[in-house]
């Protein structure tokens, strides 16, 4: 897959899909809502104040066939109701509305776990970007600050989950490091041949090499260069990267540098979780909620 247009030609072979929109009264939000409703099979429960929200579909031309609105008069409210509907499978996913992240993630994962479980959210973005033949994927550079090991591997896994969604069959994983050996002093790539190590041992349905520069995971020029063997050949599917900053650093500047369009999603929970920023663009949005009904419509476990 090369252009995150291709998600929606997927989406439509679908059926129709339910998102639950936390603290609907959003306009970015219920923007990226109406583009992808007029896109997909997808109907939508958005769950805030009645009259803003009501308010802000007349503004937009919005049309209400496909969306019931549910009162909620708190942020809390408003989470616990879409979580509530989710383990109840009356949604497939859950979006943040206008609302802190920490309160919605917070009221996912509740007390009985029941969609999180004893699994590690993580969130995957999803990448079209000039110059590159298919779309790649880079995690976690929004959720996990500082992940250890096992919650790296997690994160590892959670992108697998995702690429499966997309069709990837036996996707290259790059754990990214500075450097392409094994230094001490640099936990990034102790941490990367562990995580080779665990992948091996546990036959993950992937292609898992590190440490990897950045270069020589996505340009096969480098990787001859530096006269390096990998196999993941320059040709990376998914940049694994050490911790949140130098993730969110490049995530950034696939966006804002190198003109990437981009979508993304939360994986690890029993639903997608659709997780976007306000610096996101419209189209951005609309992409993430498509990633999250197709995601919520096949089979992605791993």
């Amino acid at each position: 897959m090369k252009h995150l247009r291709e998600l929606i030609e997927n989406a439509n072979l679908l059926e129709t899909k339910i998102v639950a929109v936390v603290k609907a009264e959003d306009p970015d939000v219920l923007k990226a809502v109406k583009r992808t409703m007029e896109a997909i099979p997808l109907k939508s429960i958005l769950i805030g104040s009645r009259d803003k929200i009501e308010s802000l579909l007349s503004s937009l031309d919005m049309d209400h066939r496909g969306i019931e609105i549910i009162e909620a008069g708190d942020p809390r409210e408003a989470v616990n109701i879409g979580v509530d509907m989710a383990k109840q499978g009356k949604v497939q996913m859950l979006m943040k509305g206008l609302l802190s992240t920490r309160d919605f993630l917070k009221g996912i994962v509740s007390e009985d776990k029941a969609l999180v479980g004893n699994n590690l959210l993580s969130h995957v973005a999803v990448f079209e970007c000039p110059g590159r033949e298919h779309l790649f994927m880079v995690t976690d550079a929004a959720m996990n600050i500082n992940p250890d090991v096992a919650q790296k591997y997690q994160i590892l896994k959670n992108s697998l989950s995702v690429a499966k969604s997309l069709g990837i069959t036996g996707p290259k994983v790059a754990i990214l490091s500075a450097v392409e050996t094994v230094n001490p002093a640099i936990s990034s790539t102790t941490d990367a041949a562990v995580l080779c190590k665990m992948a091996q041992r546990d036959k993950l349905s992937a292609i898992v090499d590190g440490p990897l520069a950045l270069d020589i995971s996505i340009s096969k020029e480098a990787l001859q260069h530096k006269g390096i063997t990998s196999p993941v050949e320059g040709d990376a599917d998914i940049l694994l990267v050490p911790e949140l900053v130098s993730g969110n650093i490049l995530y950034k500047s696939l966006v804002y540098f190198a003109g990437a369009r981009v979508a993304g999603i939360v994986a690890g929970a029993r639903v997608p979780i659709i997780l976007t920023s306000r610096a996101d663009s419209d189209e951005s949005k609309a992409y993430s909620i498509v990633m999250g009904m197709i995601m919520a419509g096949v089979d992605s476990s791993v």
